[in-house]
């Protein structure tokens, strides 16, 4: 299935991504930071996450660690196995579906192999940061986003179709 060529080929960029950016910039810590000023209001910085989104669970003590690769692992598996069930006219939903299974992954390989997530892309505005992000947070945003919109798509083909039946 294609929609699996493409979770695997987000989650080789996610993992190069990060592994080039940490070779190239150098963790920021303890106030020490190589930072790339790449657009006003985008840098690159590398920072390692050990918690949940938004660093959620990041002074959890360690116990985050299983526990959030275990939750990754367990949505993970479900996501595949929904995807092999999908119908072929559901492309909208299986496009949504394999961006998230491949942002999760991304992250699920981060963390339980390193103990934390990478994160490398950095929003701002004056003094408002956005926490940092990853290649395989971008794509589980997009994939949500992607199911929405199927969603809201679906229910107004459903509706239309009760229209024209009634």
């Amino acid at each position: 299935m294609i929609y699996f060529l493409m979770t695997a080929a987000i989650v080789v960029i996610d993992q190069l991504s990060k592994r080039l950016m940490s070779q190239w910039l150098g963790l920021c810590e303890a106030g020490a930071c190589e930072v790339v000023d790449v657009l006003p209001g985008f840098q690159l910085v590398v920072v390692h996450n050990t918690g949940a989104a938004f660093s959620f669970l990041a002074d959890a003590g360690g116990w985050q660690r299983w526990f959030l690769a275990t939750v990754s692992l367990v949505v993970s598996i479900v996501i595949a196995v929904w995807m092999m069930r999908l119908k072929s006219n559901e492309k909208l939903l299986a496009l949504s579906l394999s961006l998230i299974l491949g942002g999760a992954l991304g992250n699920l390989i981060d963390r339980a192999f390193q103990g934390y997530v990478v994160d490398f892309l950095l929003l701002h505005y004056d003094d408002w940061y956005f926490p940092a992000f990853n290649v395989a947070d971008s794509s589980v945003s997009v994939g949500a986003a992607l199911m929405i919109l199927d969603v809201v798509l679906s229910s107004r083909r459903d509706s239309s179709q009760v229209a024209e039946d009634a």
